[in-house]
């Protein structure tokens, strides 16, 4: 039996350096210079240079200046982020200001 276990623990260690090892391909939507999209920009940027360092594409669109952008996007509001990559797709409103639910949802952290 102890075998096998140290084959999981083997495989589930290798999985995980392959997880931690992922390019996030991340696209940030804000609206102008506002407050609340200035302090998204901000708190994402410190998200990815913490958690992502040297392994992350970060694009901020501003959807004021392009308003395509948001109907081609999807975007109902602003700012929002979306993860594209690694999948699953998640979509993220608000300022980014609650950094625990980010990291939860780009799988960086567990829920417990």
């Amino acid at each position: 039996m102890a075998k096998s276990e140290s084959g999981i623990k083997k495989q589930l260690e290798t999985g995980l350096k392959k997880q931690k090892q992922k390019k996030y391909v991340l696209h940030l939507y804000v609206a102008g210079l506002s407050p609340r999209s200035q302090k998204a920009i901000e708190n994402i940027k410190k998200v990815c240079d913490e958690y992502l360092k040297g392994r992350y594409e970060l694009a901020i669109q501003d959807i004021y200046q392009n308003p395509i952008l948001a109907k081609n996007g999807q975007i109902l509001g602003a700012p929002t982020l979306i993860k594209e990559f690694p999948l699953p797709l998640r979509r993220f409103v608000g300022d980014m200001s609650n950094i625990e639910r980010l990291l939860v949802g780009l799988n960086l952290r567990s829920k417990e």
